[in-house]
């Protein structure tokens, strides 16, 4: 109960930032607890425990938005406040990747290994999708089907964290921190690839190569999840007055709207953009 209780969502909405080292102390402890208790299965626990630690916080800032939804009623400014939650998320999520990054490069190669096992053959399987030639010019890959294909995974991803969101309350946020701990893992590859050139700029090239479009894919995920948890609370509430629950579902609705069209501006920035500055 402590540490899970330590964030306010009414005071980490004023100052989001905060929200990053809280990911970061949450994924640090975690991975220590998980390695020391669990080793072999450190991989999954840890994703557990960090789930457990946000859980409270997340539950209660979702409250707070579906609370908003029931006394704002301009769709407009409605949104405006729920991007407060949005920078939350985001730099909780920040939090996360640069944990699982820091410890992965850190701890000796066969420890990292075993306690990043499950990431490393699910980083195995992604590199098979996309794999640029060294020179440019040689890029054979057909940018349109890679955009769709793209696209049409990660909306799979966003249906699931809506899904989990609404069945669980915060279920989403399991997918969101196996996907952080999928892109820590992904940089710290790159970072130790490159350690010739310096260990804060491997890391800062790094975290920009990978972070350009997975932002927007995070983003996305994340308000597909308050989408889908604004909807819950809703029901748990009971808040089944017509013209209340018709707010609540038309705002939830705006919201999948905005994650479909971060989703594919994500994808058109995996495709078009990354690959010509990093590669």
């Amino acid at each position: 109960m402590v540490v899970e209780s330590l964030v306010n969502p009414f005071k980490a909405e004023k100052k989001p930032w905060h929200m990053f080292f809280v990911g970061f102390i949450y994924t640090s402890i975690a991975i220590m607890l998980g390695w020391f208790i669990f080793e072999e299965y450190t991989s999954i626990v840890v994703i557990t425990l960090i789930v457990i630690a946000s859980s409270h916080i997340m539950y209660l800032l979702i409250r707070l938005e579906e609370k908003k939804d029931l006394y704002i009623q301009p769709e407009r400014l409605l949104l405006k406040e729920h991007g407060k939650a949005f920078s939350f998320f985001i730099f909780l999520f920040l939090g996360f990747v640069v944990a699982f990054t820091f410890w992965y490069t850190v701890l000796p190669a066969s420890t990292a290994k075993i306690m990043f096992d499950l990431q490393i053959r699910e980083i195995t399987k992604i590199e098979h999708f996309i794999i640029p030639d060294t020179d440019i010019t040689g890029y054979t890959v057909n940018f349109s089907l890679a955009v769709l294909t793209i696209f049409f995974n990660n909306l799979k991803v966003m249906v699931f964290c809506l899904l989990f969101s609404f069945l669980f309350g915060i279920g989403a946020l399991f997918i969101l921190t196996w996907n952080a701990s999928i892109l820590g893992v992904a940089i710290g590859n790159f970072v130790n690839s490159n350690l010739n050139r310096g260990y804060f700029f491997a890391l800062s090239i790094g975290l920009l190569r990978y972070l350009i479009h997975g932002i927007p894919e995070i983003l996305a995920f994340f308000i597909a999840g308050l989408a889908g948890g604004i909807i819950s609370v809703a029901v748990i509430r009971h808040n089944f007055k017509f013209n209340q629950f018709k707010h609540i579902l038309v705002d939830s609705f705006d919201l999948m709207l905005c994650s479909i069209v971060i989703l594919f501006m994500a994808a058109l920035i995996e495709v078009y953009v990354t690959p010509f500055i990093f590669y």
